[in-house]
């Protein structure tokens, strides 16, 4: 018979494993949607305004302490409550339009709840940072029952994450503590990023009109698709359904 102190890790062990388990499939889920937003992108429309994703979860070591700087009871409902970022989900854009695209994409879907938004881009950080966060709640449906997760979504540029992640890099290395210097030249910088993503969106809008008015006067509709690299050819009897709305065939 195993020591009682071995069956309470063993407990414990599996308390973790399920309280991770929940963010996991919540950023599984989230990571799911986004897919199927680029694939859709792909296949019906020619720019794709997502560029990449990257998901993190944190370790249970790196929850403990927040929650023990936080000054919070360590419990799992008390995690719970106090730490939002615990599943994180990251998406790439290449324009400041896109990110408000993307952000109405994912809320509209009925099964995400929009629990909290903080604007960034239209109300940049002292220290320039700019991006769009969301927080959303996840149903995840386990074998006994089902769990209402939070996942932090952030939005953001190309332009945006480059800053972002030298950023990151920077505070690091001088131990949280930048000299005022450089601190300046990072706002600046920030500045800098933001002008180029204004520029970008205006360049490509202007790129996007000419491409709509040359596709306007050499319109061409190819009677197939593909989709998953499998082509499917159009029946005549679809291809009608586009001019009158009825199967080809059909009585008034």
């Amino acid at each position: 018979m195993a020591a009682p102190h071995i069956e309470q890790l063993k407990k414990i062990r599996n308390d973790i494993t399920r309280f991770m388990m929940t963010y996991k499939f919540a950023l599984q889920e989230m990571e799911t949607k986004v897919e199927i937003l680029q694939e859709e992108f792909h296949l019906l429309h020619e720019y794709n305004p997502i560029e990449h994703t990257k998901s993190r979860l944190k370790s249970p070591e790196s929850i403990v302490k927040k929650m023990i700087r936080k000054g919070c009871d360590v419990s799992f409902p008390s995690m719970k409550q106090h730490i939002k970022d615990i599943a994180g989900l990251r998406i790439t854009c290449s324009f400041v339009a896109d990110i408000y695209r993307i952000r109405d994409m994912l809320c509209n879907q009925s099964d995400l709840t929009l629990i909290e938004e903080k604007d960034y881009i239209r109300n940049p950080k002292p220290n320039g940072y700019r991006s769009l966060h969301l927080l959303v709640e996840v149903p995840v449906h386990m074998s006994d029952r089902r769990e209402n997760v939070l996942v932090e979504v952030q939005i953001r540029t190309i332009a945006m994450d480059f800053w972002a992640s030298l950023e990151h890099k920077i505070f690091y290395k001088y131990n949280r503590s930048i000299p005022g210097h450089l601190l300046d030249e990072l706002k600046d910088a920030a500045d800098s990023a933001t002008a180029l993503d204004r520029k970008m969106e205006r360049l490509h809008k202007e790129i996007q009109q000419i491409k709509e008015e040359r596709a306007a006067d050499d319109m061409q509709i190819v009677p197939e698709i593909v989709i998953d690299n499998q082509l499917f050819k159009l029946p005549a009897a679809l291809l009608n359904l586009i001019g009158d709305g009825k199967p080809a065939g059909a009585g008034e």
